[in-house]
């Protein structure tokens, strides 16, 4: 089964538990931008987002609730 990850980018605090968590090690800190808070905050690369199996990992553990995850 096939996920779909979306972040709410400027509100992510870069505390990256979400890539800790992801069990396809696809979650990464987006080091090419800065958000409002000052923080690089989490991403998934597009060529990687086919790999997301849609587990919710990531949206269980973010302390503040910024991602969205879809099972295709």
């Amino acid at each position: 089964m096939a996920g779909l990850v979306t972040f709410r980018q400027d509100r992510c605090k870069g505390c990256e538990l979400c890539a800790l968590v992801c069990p396809k090690n696809i979650i990464i800190m987006d080091e090419t931008v800065t958000n409002r808070k000052g923080y690089h905050p989490a991403a998934v690369r597009p060529e990687d987002m086919e790999k997301c199996i849609g587990c919710g990992s990531c949206a269980k553990m973010c302390p503040d609730s910024i991602i969205t995850v879809e099972r295709l």
